[in-house]
Order: structure tokens, then sequence, then C-alpha cells
């Protein structure tokens, strides 16, 4: 299934994000409650997107994000530098010294294994860019002047505060004035809306996003939780999945939003933290597509997995408008990221091309 997309011409970036980025801390095979050191690394939902399309995939990117003028936000950046993603649409904002201000988010993340799942415990609040405003970001400049083919953005960094909701609004609807396509990940977590609204505040606010969105991507939680729309035949517990009520649930959501060119979503079945299957759908043009199945999917480090599979669906929508080529961009490049640790991607392009065609894990000499 071909689509069109209508993609910019001459445009400085191919894709950008809007969202968090933080540091986070993570103690290895160990556990946060007894670590004596940490490991540091950058990540956040919508920027782990871009860092892929441009490290995995080539593609020249940037994130729009807010740190504190500190030590910390300097590191911050050194990380996104080191990503090969354009920092040049950060906004710097002025701090206190102890955060009273405004401050950079914190992620304590654990792997997990075997029978002990992942655990994330974050301290993000009153930070930068949950206090950004539109007026701190010229997006006439950005998608008009300057000009973006994509814009990816999700439900985390709309969860963060009142004023993130009407944030990632205006930009939205001013990328979608300028013809930038526009992703979003709905990324539900009920821990961030709980305190400005919980799920009647996330339905409130996904359902008005989601008048906007070309791309809509999300698991079955985020699915229910952020648009209503329930999934049949799943055990509450997902050890089974019910492929049929995945279809029944995508066709409803695209019969919705007549705007959704494409509606993605992972399909992860948890045997245990380190033993997934793994695959994903994409529906496009009236049709659902299925990637390849990636059954007994040994997992180093599960967070950014989703993620990754946007980075991969997009590169492929942007650059093949091919739809069962890009579910399977995705669910590969997905696998592959969650065999290394961290937030973002460690994959070349020529290793996600060569587990889509079938490739095994035989030593490369």
């Amino acid at each position: 299934m071909k689509l069109d997309l209508n993609l910019k011409e001459n445009a400085a970036f191919d894709a950008v994000s809007l969202g968090e980025v933080m540091l986070r801390l993570d103690p290895g095979e160990g556990r946060i409650r007894t670590a004596r050191q940490f490991r540091a690394w950058e990540g956040g939902g919508e920027y782990n997107v871009v860092r892929g399309l441009r490290r995995c995939f080539g593609l020249k990117t940037a994130v729009i994000t807010a740190f504190a003028e500190n030590e910390v936000g300097y590191l911050m950046e050194d990380f996104i530098l080191q990503g090969g993603v354009d920092t040049s649409l950060i906004k710097w904002m002025p701090t206190d010294g102890i955060g009273r201000i405004c401050r950079n988010g914190l992620n304590f993340t654990e792997r997990g294994f075997g029978i002990r799942g992942a655990v994330g415990c974050s301290d993000r609040a009153n930070t930068a860019i949950s206090k950004a405003t539109p007026e701190d970001f010229d997006f006439d400049t950005i998608f008009g002047t300057l000009g973006v083919k994509w814009l990816h953005t999700g439900g985390i960094y709309a969860a963060l505060s009142e004023q993130s909701c009407k944030t990632v609004l205006a930009a939205i609807k001013t990328a979608k004035k300028y013809g930038t396509v526009v992703s979003y990940d709905l990324n539900y977590r009920p821990s961030m809306w709980s305190a400005i609204g919980g799920k009647e505040k996330a339905q409130e606010v996904n359902k008005e996003i989601a008048k906007y969105v070309d791309v809509m991507i999300g698991n079955e939680e985020d699915f229910t939780a952020c648009l209503g729309f329930e999934i049949e035949g799943n055990d509450a517990n997902l050890k089974s999945l019910n492929l049929d009520g995945y279809k029944k649930m995508i066709n409803k959501a695209a019969e919705t939003y007549p705007n959704f060119k494409a509606v993605a979503t992972t399909l992860r079945t948890v045997k245990t933290a380190t033993v997934n299957d793994w695959s994903a759908i994409c529906w496009a043009g009236g049709e659902i597509f299925k990637a390849k199945d990636y059954n007994g999917l040994e997992i180093l480090d599960r967070v950014g997995g989703g993620d990754s599979f946007a980075s991969g669906l997009i590169y492929g929508l942007m650059t093949t408008g091919d739809a069962e080529r890009a579910v399977n961009y995705g669910a590969a490049h997905g696998a592959l990221a969650m065999t290394t640790p961290g937030d973002t991607t460690m994959a070349r392009k020529k290793e996600v091309e060569a587990l889509m065609g079938g490739a095994g894990a035989r030593v490369q000499r």
C-alpha cells in the first residue's frame, strides 16, 4: 500500500520532535534501591524517535525542547550532540540554582530480568519543558521559514503539565498550517495524568490532538485510555493477544478520525522481562499490514523499544510510502534497540534491513 504523504520540499529538517529529554540514570544489572553507581544516558519518548531517525537512518533531525541552563542541562546538550541531533531549537531557561524556577528532569531506570520486571522512577516535576509556552518557540519560523517535513510528538509530553497540553496543540496546529506531516505516539502513563485530571483529562486532550494527526501510534492500553477505543478478547495480563481485536480497534480509530493516513500499534506478549514475543501492525488506506513476528525475542533493555519502532515506521513511510515495508522497518528496529542498553538505538540501517530479510545472529567477521 503506497501512501502519498506530500512531504515538504526544501525543508531545513527531515524531522523534529517536541518533548522532554531527561537524564537517565541506570544501575546496570542491579537495582535502583541498592545502587552505588549509575551510568548516565539521555532519553525521552519523543526525542528517542528523532535520535533513531538520525543515528540509524541518517535523516537530518532536531529536537524542540527546553532545559534549565545549568551543568545538567549542558550535559544533556552534549549527549544530544553526540547523537547527531540538531540542538539549535532548544530553549535555555534561567534557573535559580536549586530548581524553584525550573529544573531538568531525571529518570532512574532498572532493566528488569526474568520474573523481575523493569522499573522506572522519574523525577520530572517543574521541569523547563513542562513550563514552556508556545511563545518560547517560534513555531512559525520553525515550520514556515525553516521548514520541517515531519513533526513527531506524543502523550508523554502532553501529560507533563497543564501548560504542555496547550503547547503541544499549538505546535501541531502550526505544523499542519505549513504542510508538515504530524505523527503522535499516545504513550499513556497514568501516573503522569493523575495530577492534571486523570484519564478523563487524557481523553479530552488526546481526542483534540487526534484531529490534527496524520500518523497515530500506540499500543492497546494507549488507544483505550487516551481515545476510548476498547480492544476485544485480550486477557487482563496480556499473556495472549487477539489480533482480530486489534484490527477492529484500529479500523474504528481510522473511521472516527478520517484525517489519519496511517495507524500503527506494536504487538507484545510479555513472557518474562527478558523474553517477549514482538511484532506490529499498521493500517493504511483501508488495509492492515502485519510485520514479521519476533517470537521469543531476548531483551536486554526494553525501554525505548516502542520509540525505535516509531522511528523505523516513520523512516519507512517517509522514504518508501509503503505501509507494509514501513511497519517491518519499525518492528525490526524496535527489536534490535531492545538488545542494547539505554533508551536510544545502537543499530544501523543495514542491520535493520538484514533482520527484515531474515538475517540470523551468527558472528560477523
